[in-house]
């Protein structure tokens, strides 16, 4: 960390040396204006009631007469309620929702309870994000510190006919300041508890006439706020580091070309990973004498990992934007080329013992190239037509490996050292002398090997009009062509021997007489009815398989196990953690004679708008479609698509039927939007442990409404407020992901001793959508003198209480929030300096991010608790 401290030491004893002429705009730090290079959109803060500007319709409009319904966070806002990612804008856009679960790079983005991807590198995010123009393919890949922002856009709904790419859920644009052909520049510096330091600098100014630049940079660190138990370490730190070169050129104001490469860095010990129940598998652990979770202490942060998780993501790029003013219209040509390396390194049984291990990584390299081609038309009939085109690689895998501990953990479910496996084990000995027991299976290093490629090739070309048939009434109309190509490859090895076994036809157990059995198995079998002579005096194939069940008519009881008539107390099908429900017991790799691994689609989307001015108010209508291409399942769980679990995902189509108001009066403005959307073939990620459930529902869909409004009813009071409702549904999903609590769906089949791969959800609420969401706040500005002001910021952000993941029973994972954040500012005009004091969760509100089942112990159930209550002070410089 002091090499970090020196260098934001650096860069603000730099930025103090500057010439005393030199500007550059902050809406905290008043300074004055400095020229830019040219009209730029207001960055007027959500925090007052000033005219705002968005492009949400690739065109600069105020956003009380943009017909969609859009949020605007401002420069403003986010500096004054420390919003240093995507992740904590959520706190400020109630339909956004952007969890962080087992990785820094495993994030996923919903906007009005739609978004997939987390975790799966073969599926794309329902949500686009795009910063400056370009298009973050992976939900990873937007999660650097942000830059130096004039605003940030999040467009709810389809936008196809607008963004061209994977927006069939919305949209998140990020737009940053330009260089400027005057000397400016801003320096801050946050320190805060958990040890943080957080530096920031931005310098801009001219290199020629023509010629202008912007450089930024960043550095992030603080330490964890959870501790692991077994190692001490702190866990969910941060340490990141960014920086960012802008380049205009600018011979006219009809013609620039701005050049932007970007990298960043990102090491952290995350994320922290707490058991909120301990089924009999983790309490088997914890009878071995491994240290294991206390589930009534979910909100100590108190965490237990054998070893500590490790984190590596970085990321950088190239983009360059050409805007041509060709009278008509406006040229614009935005290309891009990006990389992403994501490594990961976890204890995933999540406890003291060294049961079982992951390690993941990707390499993701994109290229994209958009034209766009927007009229100047100050006439009734504006238009706009662009291309995009989209070439992805992706190299991407994982290693599950069981550690020195996962025999003392096998042997304490299955009768000790000596029990069931060490069993099995000396009877395949008995014909198979390289069987060796007591060490042949789970033995460390045994485990799984994914390894998948992935090549994708996509273009669209869109477009939308306006007319005006009167002053007050415009119509629009939309088209998007979009077509998608994937073509995948897997490698995928399994080398644990005892889920490569056939537990239903165990070779070598037939020939074996049944009186060689130990006593405590073959008296058991015979108390329970079974009949040697079915098997010719031998031992049968499936003695340690569940299909022996229907062979056992009889209870058991001691000195048998405890078991009910039809169930064998030997079967060991539990403990095949991989390809268990497989007929083959193995991965079957692709492409091969059956499958192909080539995914082709396209679709035609659309969208219909009417608008009306009344005068104060805005109406409009719409109607709209979106589409998301197939996805492959690039998980463990990946199986040919007749084995029931699914390889791949049929596209998602979208239709949204939605209307809204726009209200413009002195001293604020309220819109509301109404909607009902739905999503036909929605792709279906749901974690089941040890990899990925994709399928597609049928259909799914939410009706609700979103309100944004802002009042200043005083010159020293602005007030704000946004609330989101949803009522969601699965109006047809029989394909959902089968879970060992919903024993109705879910029954255990008495043959296999497994429960079904598939349950059916239809009619039920999708988890993971709260009904309620608001975000409130209120800013008090005072000024002490004309050079002297200070602000005082209260944030109140709500969600009801939801079923977080299903996947876990509720009874463990409904959670809502009550969050409170604040700041209390001052700005000094003359010295253009501002000391601001901030707090994230005041109150300390505890809640799940998310859950999931325990990974290797059925029964256990494992959650992410949020961040708790963070302060500091930041003083920020403006030149």
């Amino acid at each position: 960390m002091k090499k970090f401290e020196l260098l934001a030491a650096s860069a603000l004893v730099s930025l103090y040396a500057c010439p005393a002429a030199a500007q550059d705009t902050s809406a905290t730090a008043p300074a004055p204006q400095s020229a830019p290079s040219r009209p730029t959109p207001s960055s007027a803060s959500q925090d007052s009631s000033d005219d705002i500007i968005v492009t949400a319709a690739k065109r600069e409009q105020s956003l009380q007469d943009v017909p969609i319904s859009v949020s605007v966070t401002s420069q403003a806002t986010i500096e004054r309620a420390q919003i240093r990612d995507l992740i904590d804008l959520q706190s400020v856009v109630p339909s956004l929702k952007v969890p962080q679960l087992n990785a820094t790079g495993q994030t996923n983005f919903i906007i009005r309870g739609f978004g997939n991807g987390n975790g799966n590198d073969g599926i794309e995010s329902s949500v686009g994000v795009f910063i400056d123009g370009v298009y973050r393919s992976r939900t990873s890949s937007a999660l650097d510190d942000l830059p130096e922002i004039e605003r940030v856009e999040v467009l709810r709904g389809p936008q196809s006919t607008l963004f061209g790419k994977n927006v069939s859920a919305g949209a998140i644009s990020i737009t940053t300041r330009r260089p400027s052909f005057a000397w400016g520049g801003k320096a801050e510096v946050s320190i805060g508890n958990y040890g943080l330091i957080n530096p920031k600098a931005t310098i801009t100014g001219p290199i020629t006439d023509t010629l202008a630049f912007r450089l930024s940079g960043s550095v992030n660190q603080r330490d964890g706020y959870f501790r692991n138990l077994t190692t001490g370490a702190k866990i969910n730190d941060r340490d990141r580091a960014s920086i960012r070169a802008d380049i205009l050129f600018e011979p006219s104001s009809d013609f620039s070309v701005r050049v932007i490469g970007d990298y960043n860095l990102v090491k952290e010990v995350c994320c922290g990973v707490t058991s909120i129940f301990n089924g009999p598998r983790t309490l088997a652990i914890g009878a071995a004498g491994f240290a294991i979770s206390d589930t009534t202490k979910i909100f100590d942060r108190n965490v237990i990992f054998n070893t500590d998780p490790k984190n590596r993501l970085q990321g950088k790029g190239i983009s360059g934007e050409i805007d041509w003013n060709l009278g008509i219209a406006k040229l614009t040509s935005i290309t891009a080329y990006r990389e992403q390396v994501n490594e990961s390194n976890q204890d995933i049984d999540f406890t003291g013992a060294d049961v079982s291990n992951n390690i993941t990584a990707n390499k993701i390299k994109t290229f994209t190239q958009e034209v766009r081609l927007t009229s100047n038309s100050d006439g009734p009939f504006s238009w706009l037509l662009g291309g995009f085109y989209q070439h992805e690689n992706v190299d991407t895998g994982r290693d599950i490996r069981f550690g020195k501990d996962i025999r003392t953990f096998v042997n304490g479910l299955t009768g000790g050292p000596g029990g069931l496996i060490f069993a099995l084990e000396s009877l395949q000995r008995a014909t198979n002398p390289a069987i060796t027991p007591g060490s042949y299976y789970f033995t460390q290093g045994q485990g799984i090997s994914d390894r998948y490629k992935l090549k994708q090739d996509s273009y669209s070309i869109f477009g939308q009009a306006d007319y005006k048939i009167t002053d007050r009434l415009t119509i629009t109309g939309g088209l998007a062509y979009l077509n998608d190509r994937k073509a995948a490859v897997s490698n995928v090895v399994l080398n644990d021997r005892f889920s490569l076994l056939n537990l239903e036809n165990v070779p070598g157990l037939g020939v074996l007489p049944f009186a060689a059995l130990p006593a405590s198995i073959s008296g058991c079998l015979l108390q329970k009815g079974f009949n040697p002579a079915t098997t010719a005096g031998n031992v049968p194939v499936n003695l340690f398989g569940a299909s022996l069940g229907s062979s056992l008519p009889g209870p058991g009881s001691a000195p048998c196990p405890a078991s009910p008539a039809g169930l064998n107390p030997f079967g060991l099908n539990a403990l095949q953690f991989f390809y268990g429900n497989s007929p083959a017991h193995a991965p079957i790799n692709f492409p091969n004679a059956t499958e192909s691994g080539i995914l082709k689609g396209d679709k035609v989307t659309y969208a219909a708008r009417a608008a009306y001015n009344f005068g104060v108010v805005n109406a409009y209508i719409s109607y709209s479609t979106g589409w998301k291409a197939g996805a492959f399942n690039l998980s463990s769980d990946s199986r040919p698509p007749l084995n029931g679990v699914g390889r791949t995902a049929a596209p998602e189509n979208v239709t949204v039927y939605e209307a809204g108001l726009k209200a413009r009066f002195k001293g604020g403005y309220f819109n509301v939007a109404v909607f009902k959307q739905t999503i036909k073939g929605f792709q279906s990620n749901a974690f089941t442990g040890l990899g990925y459930s994709l399928v597609n529902a049928g259909q799914q869909s939410v009706k609700g409404f979103e309100i944004d409004a802002a009042y200043k009813p005083i010159p020293w009071l602005s007030l704000n407020g946004a609330v989101t409702y949803l009522d969601p549904k699965y109006d047809s999903f029989t394909g959902a992901a089968c879970v060992s609590y919903d024993t109705v769906r879910c029954p255990i089949n008495p043959l296999t001793g497994l429960i079904p791969n598939f349950r059916n959800l239809t009619g039920t609420k999708p988890t993971g959508i709260p009904e309620w969401s608001s975000s409130v706040s209120a800013v008090i500005s005072h000024t002490f003198s004309p050079s002297v002001s200070a602000y005082l910021r209260g944030e109140y952000d709500y969600t009801s209480k939801f079923q977080l993941t299903d996947t876990v029973p509720p009874a463990l994972n409904t959670y809502g929030q009550n969050n409170v954040n604040a700041s209390l500012g001052f700005t000094f005009e003359k010295a253009k300096l501002e000391a601001m004091l901030w707090v994230r969760n005041l109150t300390k509100d505890n809640q799940l991010i998310s859950a999931f089942p325990t990974v290797a112990q059925d029964g256990s159930y494992s959650g992410y608790p949020n961040q708790p209550r963070t302060y500091g002070l930041t003083l920020r410089k403006a030149f």
